[in-house]
């Protein structure tokens, strides 16, 4: 049996120190905020934690908006292979699409 290859994110640790990279992040323009002027154009920008939380709420949304395309557009994991099978058996006749030829025609 093969051993499977490790990858960056298979260590728990360097989990651990990406989070801890995030929050120091998080952490710093929280900070940055307060110290920061702002050139805003509506009173309500003014409010402290406006931007992380318009930025939550527009992930939250975007999450909600892809998860119902998802069910718009999803197929089953065998979508062109049982296209590619169909259109393997029905070779055999002759191609009757508008506009299209068969190769011996």
């Amino acid at each position: 049996m093969a051993k499977e290859p490790k990858h960056l994110f298979d260590n728990p640790n360097n989990v651990k120190r990406l989070l801890s990279a995030f929050y120091l992040c998080c952490a710093l323009l929280l900070i940055i905020d307060f110290f920061v002027h702002r050139h805003i154009s509506h009173s309500w920008e003014n409010l402290l934690g406006f931007y992380p939380l318009y930025g939550f709420v527009g992930c939250v949304l975007l999450v909600f908006v892809a998860t119902w395309l998802r069910t718009l557009l999803m197929r089953s994991e065998d979508y062109y292979q049982a296209e590619q099978n169909h259109t393997e058996t029905d070779s055999s006749l002759p191609a009757k699409k508008i506009g299209a030829k068969h190769v011996d025609d």
